[in-house]
């Protein structure tokens, strides 16, 4: 199957892991016909200081986010945008498992199938180093506007879905069909005030200031944190 009608997500975040990280920035571009008629860009307000790393990565920075709007507000929209579409995107999954995360945190199903075109890239262009959304780029010679910024990565994936379909899709029909997203999460439940009061004395009795979320900390990453402090710096002497 030819996909004529779909949506191209792009997301940037804080991290890799969708259990302690966070989406930094959602995008989307729908497509009818093979032809773009709208599109979805928003970014998140962090209740914590990005990494400079992660500012060096996207070039979003914390006074971007100072006008932004709450994670609930901004999900409640993109969810609404993408509706039933299939999705298309540069290893979807990484993407998708972000958006299954916060799906199950709003206690909604989202379930979906995409097709991926690391994986077309990967079974086309066997010859090809590099398969990257910049790699496979440069060697069609689309542009990418603001790299790591996910709009302009939504659109890019877009042209070059259509590019490797126009290429590849008479011979290769079985890779561009789309196929269910598989992705399992757990439903995080938000941390206990005894964890909270735990992780504070644990900070407070070795000096580290902790850069966290602490209203929307869960159960998860406060037992992470309260692992990691005493594996590095050990327990509280009574």
């Amino acid at each position: 199957m030819m996909l004529e009608d779909y949506c191209v997500i792009d997301l940037e975040m804080t991290g890799l892991n969708p259990k302690h990280h966070k989406i930094l920035e959602v995008a989307a571009v729908r497509v009818r016909k093979k032809e773009i008629v709208s599109e979805c860009s928003m970014l998140i307000r962090q209740h914590q200081l990005l990494e400079e790393k992660i500012t060096e990565l996207t070039g979003i920075d914390q006074e971007m986010l100072a006008g932004a709007k709450e994670e609930d507000e901004v999900l409640d929209h993109f969810f609404g945008f993408l509706g039933e579409d299939i999705l298309v995107g540069q290893n979807v999954i990484f993407d998708y498992s972000f958006l299954k995360q916060a799906a199950i945190n709003r206690k909604m199903s989202f379930e979906r199938k995409a097709a991926d075109t690391l994986k077309i890239a990967r079974r086309c262009l066997p010859a090809l180093e590099k398969r990257t959304l910049d790699a496979l780029c440069g060697y069609y010679g689309i542009e990418i506007g603001h790299h790591h910024r996910a709009l302009d990565d939504a659109k890019a994936t877009y042209l070059l879905y259509e590019r490797l379909e126009k290429e590849f899709g008479a011979v290769q029909a079985d890779v561009f069909e789309p196929k269910p997203l598989i992705y399992k999460a757990k439903r995080q439940t938000p941390a206990t005030a005894r964890q909270k009061k735990h992780l504070k004395e644990l900070a407070d009795y070795h000096k580290i200031n902790l850069n966290l979320e602490w209203e929307t900390l869960t159960r998860n990453e406060a037992s992470r944190q309260v692992d990691r402090i005493i594996s590095q710096y050990g327990r509280m002497l009574k």
